[in-house]
């Protein structure tokens, strides 16, 4: 069963929530690994924890089948696109989650503006991260048009007032923050978040022979099926089990 779980957050001292879901069966004496979901721009941490759709159930499903503790934050629900706030509450939600349970891996997957927000959060923090999935997210906060009503209140004003915001936070320009695996799905006809910026950042990574798993459907617009979106996670877990094992 989902357990709501609430913080006062270190940056502001407002309260705020995320979604818990132990493994079936869990025993607290055993290590365990973690699945972070962030939802996309609209939602917030019930989106991953109970939604249908293709993108949640692939996530619920790769955390269970591994026996993995499945995590679902608000991160500044609804319109929160990695700001400077977000960030730190999943700083301190994984400092958290370290002394509560005892975690061997951190992963974090998410889809729209969540598969945006994983790869500027794992850029900005590899040291925590053990894997991503993203998906039909944008690698570019520079030159993504999108939201930005929404990414302006987050980051603290436009492109033109705090540009150094908007380009920190764009996972394209750090290829080499990425030292765990990466997945990626996106979409050729996805007009709400464009693909380019994420496959340019696979063509990187792929070029310093990094590992990165690329699914990108020519005819696809802003959705993963489960296919793809199990894909790309069991990749970056594997990777990771790997990587682990070396």
């Amino acid at each position: 069963m989902p357990e709501d779980v609430a913080f006062t957050a270190s940056i502001d001292q407002t309260t705020q929530h995320y979604v818990v879901m132990h493994p079936e069966p869990y025993d607290a004496a055993v290590p365990l690994d973690v699945l972070i979901a962030l939802h996309g721009h609209g939602s917030d941490r019930w989106q991953f924890a109970k939604d249908p759709r293709d993108e949640c159930r692939a996530a619920r499903d790769a955390a269970a089948k591994h026996g993995m503790l499945f995590v679902s934050p608000d991160y500044r629900a609804k319109t929160s696109w990695m700001g400077p706030k977000a960030e730190a509450d999943m700083v301190q939600i994984i400092g958290d989650l370290k002394r509560a349970y005892r975690v061997r891996r951190m992963f974090i997957c998410g889809g729209s503006m969540g598969g945006t927000a994983a790869l500027t959060f794992a850029a900005r923090h590899p040291d925590l991260v053990d894997g991503v999935a993203a998906m039909n997210g944008t690698a570019n906060l520079v030159e993504y048009e999108g939201f930005q009503d929404a990414i302006r209140e987050s980051y603290g004003g436009t492109k033109a007032e705090v540009p150094s915001e908007y380009h920190d936070r764009s996972a394209e320009f750090f290829p080499e923050k990425f030292t765990m695996p990466i997945g990626l799905t996106t979409g050729g006809k996805d007009e709400s978040v464009p693909p380019q910026s994420v496959l340019r950042l696979a063509e990187k990574l792929k070029d310093t022979g990094r590992d990165v798993l690329l699914i990108h459907r020519e005819d696809g617009g802003h959705a993963t099926n489960y296919e793809d979106g199990t894909a790309i996670l069991e990749f970056v877990i594997a990777k990771a089990l790997d990587s682990t094992a070396k």
